[in-house]
Protein backbone atom coordinates (compact mmCIF):
# COMPACT_ATOMS: atom_id res chain seq x y z
CA UNK A 1 0.00 0.00 0.00
CA UNK A 2 1.49 3.25 -1.03
CA UNK A 3 2.16 5.65 2.15
CA UNK A 4 0.95 9.04 2.80
CA UNK A 5 3.12 12.21 3.01
CA UNK A 6 1.26 14.38 5.12
CA UNK A 7 3.51 16.67 7.34
CA UNK A 8 0.55 18.23 8.90
CA UNK A 9 0.53 16.54 12.42
CA UNK A 10 3.75 15.52 14.25
CA UNK A 11 2.91 12.58 16.94
CA UNK A 12 4.06 14.74 19.75
CA UNK A 13 1.78 18.11 20.38
CA UNK A 14 -1.29 19.67 18.95
CA UNK A 15 -0.47 22.77 19.03
CA UNK A 16 3.05 22.00 16.98
CA UNK A 17 0.93 19.99 14.70
CA UNK A 18 -0.67 22.52 12.76
CA UNK A 19 2.20 25.23 13.20
CA UNK A 20 3.41 25.86 9.64
CA UNK A 21 6.45 27.82 10.00
CA UNK A 22 8.42 27.45 6.91
CA UNK A 23 7.83 28.35 2.69
CA UNK A 24 8.04 24.60 2.28
CA UNK A 25 6.18 22.89 4.71
CA UNK A 26 2.80 25.40 3.67
CA UNK A 27 3.03 23.86 0.17
CA UNK A 28 2.64 20.29 1.45
CA UNK A 29 0.32 17.53 0.41
CA UNK A 30 -0.78 15.07 1.01
CA UNK A 31 -0.85 11.84 -1.27
CA UNK A 32 -2.95 8.77 -1.37
CA UNK A 33 -1.83 7.21 -4.45
CA UNK A 34 -3.99 4.55 -4.72
CA UNK A 35 -7.60 6.23 -5.38
CA UNK A 36 -9.06 9.24 -6.57
CA UNK A 37 -11.83 11.87 -5.60
CA UNK A 38 -15.43 10.01 -6.49
CA UNK A 39 -18.03 11.64 -4.41
CA UNK A 40 -19.72 14.51 -6.22
CA UNK A 41 -19.99 16.27 -2.34
CA UNK A 42 -16.35 17.21 -2.52
CA UNK A 43 -15.99 20.65 -1.10
CA UNK A 44 -12.47 23.28 -1.82
CA UNK A 45 -13.22 26.64 0.35
CA UNK A 46 -13.15 30.08 -1.68
CA UNK A 47 -10.78 31.65 -1.89
CA UNK A 48 -10.31 34.72 0.75
CA UNK A 49 -9.19 38.51 0.26
CA UNK A 50 -7.35 37.90 -2.82
CA UNK A 51 -5.05 35.31 -1.88
CA UNK A 52 -5.76 31.46 -2.33
CA UNK A 53 -5.96 29.19 0.60
CA UNK A 54 -4.26 26.38 0.83
CA UNK A 55 -5.77 23.21 -1.37
CA UNK A 56 -5.53 19.73 -0.16
CA UNK A 57 -5.05 17.56 -3.27
CA UNK A 58 -6.33 13.64 -2.13
CA UNK A 59 -4.63 12.48 -5.90
CA UNK A 60 -6.61 9.49 -5.52
CA UNK A 61 -6.72 6.22 -8.20
CA UNK A 62 -9.36 3.50 -8.28
CA UNK A 63 -8.27 0.22 -8.68
CA UNK A 64 -9.64 -1.94 -11.56
CA UNK A 65 -12.22 -4.22 -9.06
CA UNK A 66 -15.58 -3.88 -9.50
CA UNK A 67 -16.04 -3.62 -5.53
CA UNK A 68 -14.19 0.07 -5.84
CA UNK A 69 -15.34 2.32 -3.22
CA UNK A 70 -18.81 4.13 -4.40
CA UNK A 71 -18.26 6.93 -2.25
CA UNK A 72 -14.70 7.29 -1.52
CA UNK A 73 -14.37 10.31 -0.82
CA UNK A 74 -16.83 13.29 0.62
CA UNK A 75 -16.48 16.27 2.56
CA UNK A 76 -18.07 19.47 3.03
CA UNK A 77 -18.49 22.42 5.44
CA UNK A 78 -22.36 24.56 5.66
CA UNK A 79 -24.02 26.38 7.44
CA UNK A 80 -26.99 29.00 6.68
CA UNK A 81 -26.38 31.87 4.25
CA UNK A 82 -27.51 34.35 7.00
CA UNK A 83 -24.84 35.11 9.27
CA UNK A 84 -27.00 37.27 11.75
CA UNK A 85 -26.91 36.10 15.06
CA UNK A 86 -29.76 37.54 16.55
CA UNK A 87 -32.72 34.83 17.70
CA UNK A 88 -36.13 36.17 15.54
CA UNK A 89 -39.55 35.01 17.31
CA UNK A 90 -42.50 34.94 15.41
CA UNK A 91 -45.98 33.57 16.21
CA UNK A 92 -47.40 30.96 13.55
CA UNK A 93 -51.39 30.25 13.23
CA UNK A 94 -51.55 28.08 16.37
CA UNK A 95 -49.79 30.82 18.64
CA UNK A 96 -46.57 29.22 18.98
CA UNK A 97 -43.75 31.36 19.30
CA UNK A 98 -40.77 30.37 16.67
CA UNK A 99 -37.13 30.37 17.57
CA UNK A 100 -35.55 31.32 14.05
CA UNK A 101 -31.68 31.63 13.84
CA UNK A 102 -29.09 30.17 11.54
CA UNK A 103 -28.41 26.37 11.50
CA UNK A 104 -25.82 25.12 12.84
CA UNK A 105 -22.21 25.35 11.15
CA UNK A 106 -20.25 22.16 10.45
CA UNK A 107 -17.70 20.16 8.43
CA UNK A 108 -17.57 16.81 7.29
CA UNK A 109 -15.01 14.50 5.85
CA UNK A 110 -15.25 10.95 4.90
CA UNK A 111 -12.74 8.75 3.19
CA UNK A 112 -11.90 5.62 2.03
CA UNK A 113 -8.62 5.84 3.40
CA UNK A 114 -6.25 2.18 3.25
CA UNK A 115 -9.16 -0.28 3.38
CA UNK A 116 -10.32 -1.72 -0.32
CA UNK A 117 -13.82 -1.13 0.43
CA UNK A 118 -15.82 2.03 1.53
CA UNK A 119 -18.02 1.35 5.19
CA UNK A 120 -18.63 4.52 6.14
CA UNK A 121 -21.21 6.73 5.82
CA UNK A 122 -21.99 10.07 7.62
CA UNK A 123 -25.89 11.82 7.64
CA UNK A 124 -26.19 15.07 8.66
CA UNK A 125 -30.18 17.19 8.78
CA UNK A 126 -29.97 20.49 9.98
CA UNK A 127 -33.70 21.77 11.28
CA UNK A 128 -34.69 17.71 11.30
CA UNK A 129 -37.90 18.88 12.95
CA UNK A 130 -39.08 20.99 15.25
CA UNK A 131 -39.74 21.20 19.54
CA UNK A 132 -42.32 22.88 21.31
CA UNK A 133 -41.78 23.06 24.84
CA UNK A 134 -44.32 23.81 27.71
CA UNK A 135 -43.94 27.76 27.07
CA UNK A 136 -44.96 26.98 23.58
CA UNK A 137 -42.04 28.01 22.18
CA UNK A 138 -40.41 26.34 19.12
CA UNK A 139 -37.19 25.69 18.16
CA UNK A 140 -35.38 23.06 15.98
CA UNK A 141 -33.77 19.52 16.39
CA UNK A 142 -30.10 19.11 14.19
CA UNK A 143 -29.16 15.38 13.61
CA UNK A 144 -25.69 13.87 13.54
CA UNK A 145 -24.46 10.73 12.68
CA UNK A 146 -21.63 8.53 11.92
CA UNK A 147 -22.33 4.46 11.08
CA UNK A 148 -19.01 2.19 10.64
CA UNK A 149 -20.15 -0.92 8.43
CA UNK A 150 -18.12 -4.20 8.55
CA UNK A 151 -18.84 -7.05 6.17
CA UNK A 152 -20.07 -4.89 3.36
CA UNK A 153 -21.11 -1.12 3.56
CA UNK A 154 -25.27 -1.91 2.52
CA UNK A 155 -26.51 -1.48 6.85
CA UNK A 156 -24.31 1.48 7.19
CA UNK A 157 -26.43 2.92 3.86
CA UNK A 158 -29.21 2.40 4.98
CA UNK A 159 -28.94 3.56 8.20
CA UNK A 160 -27.72 6.79 6.70
CA UNK A 161 -31.07 6.71 4.26
CA UNK A 162 -33.28 6.10 7.26
CA UNK A 163 -32.45 6.50 10.69
CA UNK A 164 -33.38 10.31 10.67
CA UNK A 165 -36.53 9.67 9.58
CA UNK A 166 -36.82 6.88 12.62
CA UNK A 167 -35.90 9.33 15.36
CA UNK A 168 -37.88 12.30 13.57
CA UNK A 169 -41.31 9.59 13.44
CA UNK A 170 -40.12 9.08 17.54
CA UNK A 171 -39.64 12.57 18.53
CA UNK A 172 -42.96 14.00 16.94
CA UNK A 173 -44.91 11.27 18.61
CA UNK A 174 -43.71 12.08 21.93
CA UNK A 175 -45.42 15.53 21.60
CA UNK A 176 -43.85 19.10 23.37
CA UNK A 177 -40.52 19.00 24.53
CA UNK A 178 -41.47 17.69 28.24
CA UNK A 179 -43.12 14.62 26.78
CA UNK A 180 -39.50 13.60 25.13
CA UNK A 181 -38.05 10.88 27.39
CA UNK A 182 -34.59 10.78 25.06
CA UNK A 183 -33.10 7.72 26.47
CA UNK A 184 -36.23 5.76 25.30
CA UNK A 185 -36.46 7.59 22.15
CA UNK A 186 -33.22 6.73 20.85
CA UNK A 187 -33.77 3.48 22.35
CA UNK A 188 -36.90 2.47 20.21
CA UNK A 189 -35.33 4.25 17.30
CA UNK A 190 -32.12 2.10 17.36
CA UNK A 191 -34.39 -0.99 18.15
CA UNK A 192 -36.97 -0.54 14.33
CA UNK A 193 -33.75 0.38 12.72
CA UNK A 194 -32.29 -3.23 13.55
CA UNK A 195 -35.66 -4.66 13.00
CA UNK A 196 -35.89 -2.85 9.38
CA UNK A 197 -32.16 -4.18 8.68
CA UNK A 198 -33.33 -7.68 9.47
CA UNK A 199 -36.07 -7.33 7.28
CA UNK A 200 -34.13 -6.07 4.53
CA UNK A 201 -32.57 -7.83 1.70
CA UNK A 202 -29.97 -7.00 -0.67
CA UNK A 203 -30.54 -4.84 -4.07
CA UNK A 204 -28.04 -6.15 -5.94
CA UNK A 205 -29.26 -2.75 -8.70
CA UNK A 206 -29.11 -0.66 -5.90
CA UNK A 207 -26.03 -1.84 -4.60
CA UNK A 208 -24.10 -2.81 -7.69
CA UNK A 209 -20.75 -3.59 -5.58
CA UNK A 210 -22.38 -5.22 -2.96
CA UNK A 211 -20.67 -8.12 -1.77
CA UNK A 212 -23.39 -9.82 0.16
CA UNK A 213 -24.96 -11.59 -2.96
CA UNK A 214 -21.97 -13.70 -2.96
CA UNK A 215 -23.31 -14.87 0.50
CA UNK A 216 -27.21 -15.40 1.35
CA UNK A 217 -29.92 -12.64 0.31
CA UNK A 218 -30.59 -11.80 3.98
CA UNK A 219 -27.08 -10.52 4.80
CA UNK A 220 -27.09 -11.81 8.47
CA UNK A 221 -23.54 -11.12 8.81
CA UNK A 222 -23.56 -7.63 8.07
CA UNK A 223 -23.93 -4.63 10.40
CA UNK A 224 -22.73 -1.54 11.53
CA UNK A 225 -21.54 0.93 14.48
CA UNK A 226 -23.77 4.18 15.14
CA UNK A 227 -23.37 7.52 17.19
CA UNK A 228 -25.96 9.37 16.69
CA UNK A 229 -26.36 13.12 18.18
CA UNK A 230 -29.25 15.16 18.12
CA UNK A 231 -28.41 18.97 19.08
CA UNK A 232 -31.89 21.03 20.62
CA UNK A 233 -31.67 24.39 21.78
CA UNK A 234 -30.41 23.40 25.23
CA UNK A 235 -29.37 19.72 24.88
CA UNK A 236 -27.16 17.36 23.29
CA UNK A 237 -28.71 13.84 23.26
CA UNK A 238 -25.87 11.22 21.81
CA UNK A 239 -26.94 7.73 21.09
CA UNK A 240 -23.41 5.38 20.67
CA UNK A 241 -24.17 1.39 19.83
CA UNK A 242 -20.61 -0.03 18.96
CA UNK A 243 -16.83 1.92 18.58
CA UNK A 244 -17.57 4.97 16.91
CA UNK A 245 -17.02 7.97 19.25
CA UNK A 246 -18.55 11.57 20.28
CA UNK A 247 -16.57 13.92 21.92
CA UNK A 248 -17.68 17.24 23.54
CA UNK A 249 -15.02 20.30 23.23
CA UNK A 250 -15.98 22.71 26.12
CA UNK A 251 -13.46 25.31 27.22
CA UNK A 252 -10.48 22.99 25.80
CA UNK A 253 -11.11 19.81 27.90
CA UNK A 254 -12.58 17.07 25.91
CA UNK A 255 -15.52 15.11 27.12
CA UNK A 256 -16.41 12.19 25.82
CA UNK A 257 -20.08 11.93 25.53
CA UNK A 258 -19.79 7.85 24.18
CA UNK A 259 -18.33 4.97 25.70
CA UNK A 260 -16.83 2.46 23.24
CA UNK A 261 -18.65 -1.06 22.88
CA UNK A 262 -15.25 -3.50 23.06
CA UNK A 263 -15.83 -7.32 24.03
CA UNK A 264 -13.20 -6.84 26.63
CA UNK A 265 -14.87 -3.61 28.32
CA UNK A 266 -15.64 -5.04 31.82
CA UNK A 267 -19.42 -4.84 31.45
CA UNK A 268 -19.12 -5.45 28.37
CA UNK A 269 -17.54 -8.61 28.67
CA UNK A 270 -19.58 -9.88 31.44
CA UNK A 271 -23.00 -9.76 29.63
CA UNK A 272 -22.03 -11.58 26.52
CA UNK A 273 -20.61 -14.71 28.93
CA UNK A 274 -23.81 -14.21 30.85
CA UNK A 275 -25.66 -14.87 27.30
CA UNK A 276 -23.54 -17.77 26.82
CA UNK A 277 -21.08 -16.32 24.40
CA UNK A 278 -17.47 -15.93 24.76
CA UNK A 279 -14.85 -13.33 23.99
CA UNK A 280 -11.74 -14.53 22.22
CA UNK A 281 -8.58 -12.89 21.20
CA UNK A 282 -8.25 -13.03 17.65
CA UNK A 283 -6.06 -9.81 16.26
CA UNK A 284 -7.52 -8.62 19.96
CA UNK A 285 -10.85 -8.73 21.59
CA UNK A 286 -13.65 -10.67 19.26
CA UNK A 287 -17.15 -12.01 20.04
CA UNK A 288 -16.85 -15.24 19.22
CA UNK A 289 -13.74 -14.71 18.02
CA UNK A 290 -14.92 -12.53 14.94
CA UNK A 291 -16.43 -9.05 15.40
CA UNK A 292 -14.01 -6.67 17.51
CA UNK A 293 -17.25 -4.68 18.88
CA UNK A 294 -19.98 -5.77 20.79
CA UNK A 295 -22.62 -3.88 20.02
CA UNK A 296 -23.80 -2.94 16.54
CA UNK A 297 -26.71 -2.85 14.19
CA UNK A 298 -27.56 -5.89 12.51
CA UNK A 299 -24.94 -8.84 12.72
CA UNK A 300 -28.24 -11.13 13.11
CA UNK A 301 -26.22 -14.42 13.47
CA UNK A 302 -23.74 -12.84 16.61
CA UNK A 303 -27.28 -11.94 18.49
CA UNK A 304 -28.02 -12.49 21.05
CA UNK A 305 -24.37 -11.46 22.19
CA UNK A 306 -24.01 -8.53 19.78
CA UNK A 307 -27.08 -6.52 20.92
CA UNK A 308 -28.23 -3.12 19.28
CA UNK A 309 -29.09 -1.76 22.23
CA UNK A 310 -27.88 2.07 22.70
CA UNK A 311 -26.10 3.87 25.68
CA UNK A 312 -27.36 7.28 25.59
CA UNK A 313 -25.81 10.03 27.62
CA UNK A 314 -27.79 13.80 27.65
CA UNK A 315 -25.59 16.71 28.40
CA UNK A 316 -26.86 20.00 28.93
CA UNK A 317 -25.56 23.10 26.83
CA UNK A 318 -23.60 25.72 27.84
CA UNK A 319 -21.35 28.80 27.19
CA UNK A 320 -18.23 26.88 27.78
CA UNK A 321 -19.03 24.32 24.67
CA UNK A 322 -17.13 24.91 21.89
CA UNK A 323 -17.34 22.14 19.05
CA UNK A 324 -18.62 18.27 18.69
CA UNK A 325 -17.06 16.06 17.28
CA UNK A 326 -18.53 12.49 15.67
CA UNK A 327 -15.77 10.04 14.34
CA UNK A 328 -15.56 6.64 13.05
CA UNK A 329 -13.18 4.07 15.05
CA UNK A 330 -10.73 5.04 11.81
CA UNK A 331 -9.85 8.34 13.68
CA UNK A 332 -10.01 7.03 17.28
CA UNK A 333 -8.25 4.62 16.83
CA UNK A 334 -4.79 6.79 16.48
CA UNK A 335 -6.28 10.12 17.68
CA UNK A 336 -6.49 10.60 21.32
CA UNK A 337 -10.14 12.62 22.48
CA UNK A 338 -7.54 15.49 23.32
CA UNK A 339 -5.66 15.51 20.46
CA UNK A 340 -8.98 15.89 18.08
CA UNK A 341 -10.23 18.42 20.22
CA UNK A 342 -6.94 20.24 20.46
CA UNK A 343 -6.76 19.99 16.36
CA UNK A 344 -10.36 21.29 15.95
CA UNK A 345 -10.19 24.15 18.40
CA UNK A 346 -7.40 25.63 16.83
CA UNK A 347 -9.50 25.57 13.49
CA UNK A 348 -12.29 27.34 14.44
CA UNK A 349 -9.99 29.82 16.09
CA UNK A 350 -8.99 30.63 13.09
CA UNK A 351 -11.89 31.47 11.63
CA UNK A 352 -12.12 34.39 9.25
CA UNK A 353 -15.20 36.55 8.72
CA UNK A 354 -18.09 34.33 7.25
CA UNK A 355 -17.65 33.96 3.57
CA UNK A 356 -20.54 35.04 1.31
CA UNK A 357 -22.82 32.89 0.27
CA UNK A 358 -21.72 30.29 -2.29
CA UNK A 359 -23.86 30.30 -5.71
CA UNK A 360 -25.33 27.39 -7.38
CA UNK A 361 -22.52 27.13 -10.11
CA UNK A 362 -19.28 27.58 -7.20
CA UNK A 363 -16.59 25.08 -6.79
CA UNK A 364 -17.56 25.39 -3.47
CA UNK A 365 -21.11 24.40 -3.37
CA UNK A 366 -21.79 21.65 -0.95
CA UNK A 367 -24.65 19.42 -3.24
CA UNK A 368 -26.81 17.21 -0.86
CA UNK A 369 -27.14 19.01 2.40
CA UNK A 370 -29.63 21.08 2.00
CA UNK A 371 -27.93 24.31 2.06
CA UNK A 372 -25.13 26.32 -0.13
CA UNK A 373 -22.57 27.32 1.83
CA UNK A 374 -19.38 26.50 3.48
CA UNK A 375 -17.89 26.69 6.88
CA UNK A 376 -14.24 26.75 5.87
CA UNK A 377 -13.39 26.49 9.72
CA UNK A 378 -15.22 23.34 10.41
CA UNK A 379 -14.15 21.54 7.00
CA UNK A 380 -10.93 22.53 7.62
CA UNK A 381 -11.15 20.98 11.23
CA UNK A 382 -12.81 17.77 9.38
CA UNK A 383 -9.76 17.54 6.99
CA UNK A 384 -7.25 18.22 9.13
CA UNK A 385 -8.48 15.25 11.89
CA UNK A 386 -8.72 12.84 8.95
CA UNK A 387 -5.25 14.00 7.69
CA UNK A 388 -3.75 13.43 10.65
CA UNK A 389 -5.22 10.02 11.27
CA UNK A 390 -3.68 8.99 8.11
CA UNK A 391 -0.37 10.26 8.40
CA UNK A 392 -0.83 8.38 11.81
CA UNK A 393 -1.20 4.65 9.69
CA UNK A 394 -5.00 3.89 10.30
CA UNK A 395 -5.85 1.24 8.68
CA UNK A 396 -9.41 1.63 8.58
CA UNK A 397 -11.95 3.94 6.62
CA UNK A 398 -11.99 7.32 8.27
CA UNK A 399 -15.27 9.72 9.27
CA UNK A 400 -15.29 13.13 10.54
CA UNK A 401 -18.01 15.31 11.87
CA UNK A 402 -16.93 18.59 13.42
CA UNK A 403 -20.17 20.98 14.48
CA UNK A 404 -19.50 24.22 15.65
CA UNK A 405 -21.09 25.04 19.28
CA UNK A 406 -19.75 28.45 19.95
CA UNK A 407 -21.91 30.67 18.08
CA UNK A 408 -25.35 28.61 18.14
CA UNK A 409 -26.09 28.26 21.98
CA UNK A 410 -29.84 28.62 21.59
CA UNK A 411 -30.74 26.74 18.24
Amino acid sequence: MAGVCCGVVPESETAAAVEQTSKSSRRRRMEVRPFKFVADAAVQPPSENGRKRQKLDLDLVLPASPRDCDNAVESSGTNKVNGDQEINEGLNSNGIVELQKELPKFGLTSVCGRRRDMEDAVSIHPSLCKLTSEAQISSDIHFFAVFDGHGCSHVAMKCRDRFHEIVKEEIEACGGEKAVEWKRTMERSFERMDMEVQQSTVDSVENPNCRCELQTPQCDAVGSTAVVAVVTRDKIIVANCGDSRAVLCQNGVALPLSDDHKPDRPDELLRIEEAGGRVIYWDGARVLGVLAMSRAIGDNYLKPFVIPEPEVTITERSSRDECLILGSDGLWDVVTNETACGVARMCLRAQKPTSPPMSPDSDAVVRGAGVESSDKACWDASILLTKLALARDSTDNVSVVVVDLKENQQL
